[in-house]
């Protein structure tokens, strides 16, 4: 029988994540070619056996993880990093999970050591001789021929990755891990800094670091997303210290590794508009973090020796659908009903996606201005609406807001929402890194009974109601 205390989800979390490793030994995503005989398809009833137990064990994971946050919401207190460590250590040895992403990061690295512009070409560059060869073999065919869409600071680490690894497949990926734990240790850091509003630090954690879907694709595939929100939430947690300047200077670096951060320098100008009051306060929230920023991009692209080209690569991302975009589909849809020609209709919409998105970011920053929001909450849902309205949206985007949200008021409805999408959106890729049609149908129903769940069991919306509303004093005046 399943033990429902702490200690009993700690363990079931424990073989949850055991299994998923031990799955994708069969069932990962697995090179091509450079596996060393440890990463290499094993025929197909054996594929398919990993596949189910990966299934099995992020199931047992899943659950474990919602029984866990519901203990933590009734006031148990339990070692919630030693619960972390329990997760996280299965999965530090497994080969790449639910995602190629991490053999593009290798083959870039390899094209700035190589000096091919990473963000003119795409990995299929890389010759038979070169390094990183063998992880453009294994790229995902979206990505072969696609520039880089990410900043100097990210392709500097790969880099060093590849160089210190010659570019094999195995220590190249276990190097990459290694950035990606390191990722976690900097989420962990900020959230705990940053508190998590009521219901305190354990349960901040719960949903922003031992959330499944963090787990998998961060530490378990390896995105770069874990990195970019670890340096931000850096930053945000700098600058509610009152250091908005070094604050500035990290949110520029996770920008040079994605730039969806660049939405935290927003809020970073709403803490120091308040704190200094009047028109010069604001003045200087608007144009100091910013400035602070960019100069920070732009020394970090003069020293890496990239160029300047991730300011056009930006977009290459919206030039391939994903079902879980809602303006890319709308707009693939009313493009089909009115024209032979998609793209232009596709494009409008995608467009105006993004500028709703502005609209509702701009909108959350007033209310963080005027005191009626938190700016820490601001962001997490500036990010969420970002991610909610962008033309390209892959599961693990959701941490991006997630994070945020947790670390300023886990126990909000928003963070109980975030919640049952974190837990739905686990399914929607199989651990070879494909999205299968029965993937969505599972992540429906778990969706459905999360916000079944959710009408049943609240945790104390009018308690975390004043961090919602008047919590931007306490960001503010240290």
């Amino acid at each position: 029988m399943w033990d429902f205390r702490a200690s009993g989800c700690r363990r079931l979390g424990a073989a949850g994540s055991l299994a998923v490793a031990v799955g994708g030994w069969a069932a990962g995503t697995l090179p091509v070619r450079g596996g060393w005989g440890l990463w290499e398809p094993r025929g197909s009833a054996l594929t398919v056996a990993g596949a189910l137990l990966a299934y099995l064990g992020l199931t047992l994971l899943v659950a474990a993880w919602w029984r866990y946050g519901v203990l933590l919401a009734r006031g148990v207190r339990d070692g919630v990093l030693t619960t972390l460590a329990w997760w996280t250590a299965p999965l530090l040895l497994a080969p790449p999970l639910y995602s190629a992403d991490v053999y593009s990061y290798i083959a870039q690295g390899a094209m700035v050591l190589e000096g091919h512009d990473v963000y003119g070409g795409g990995p299929a560059v890389l010759g038979p001789d070169e390094l990183g060869r063998d992880a453009a073999a294994s790229v995902g065919g979206h990505w072969t021929d696609t520039p880089a869409p990410y900043g100097p600071v990210f392709l500097v680490l790969a880099q060093l990755v590849v160089k210190a690894t010659g570019g094999e497949i195995v220590p190249a990926v276990l190097g990459m891990r290694v950035l990606a734990v390191g990722a976690l240790a900097l989420i962990v850091w900020a959230v705990r800094g940053l508190g998590g509003g009521p219901g305190g630090r354990d349960g901040a954690l719960w949903l922003a670091a031992l959330n499944p879907l963090l787990l998998i694709h961060v530490v378990g595939g390896m995105h770069n997303d874990g990195l970019m929100i670890g340096l931000m939430l850096g930053g945000v947690l700098l600058a509610v210290r009152g250091r908005w300047v070094l604050g500035s200077v990290l949110v520029g670096l996770a920008m040079m590794v994605k730039s969806p951060a660049v939405v935290a320098l927003l809020f970073i100008g709403v803490m120091i508009a308040r704190r200094d009051g009047g028109a010069r306060g604001v003045a200087k929230g608007l144009v100091l973090p910013g400035a602070v920023a960019g100069a920070v991009a732009a020394g970090a692209t003069v020293l890496a020796g990239t160029g300047f080209g991730w300011v056009r690569t930006q977009s290459v991302a919206g030039t391939i659908h994903t079902a879980l975009s809602v303006s890319s589909d709308l707009g693939l849809g009313l493009g089909l009903l009115f024209g032979d020609d998609p793209d232009p209709v596709k494009g409008v919409v995608q467009q105006l996606g993004l500028l709703v998105a502005v609209v509702v970011i701009l909108a959350l920053a007033w209310r963080a201005w005027r005191g009626r929001l938190d700016p820490v909450l601001g962001l997490g849902l500036s990010l969420v609406a970002l991610v909610a309205l962008s033309p390209m949206v892959q599961p693990w985007y959701l941490l991006w807001g997630t994070a945020v949200v947790a670390a300023a008021a886990w126990r909000s409805r928003a963070g109980q929402v975030l919640m049952v999408l974190s837990a739905a959106l686990v399914y929607e890729t199989a651990p070879s890194g494909r999205t299968p049609w029965y993937g969505f149908v599972v992540a429906g129903v778990v969706a459905a009974l999360g916000l079944w769940w959710m009408r049943r069991e609240s945790w104390g919306a009018a308690e975390t109601a004043p961090v919602a509303l008047g919590g931007a004093a306490d960001r503010t005046a240290r």
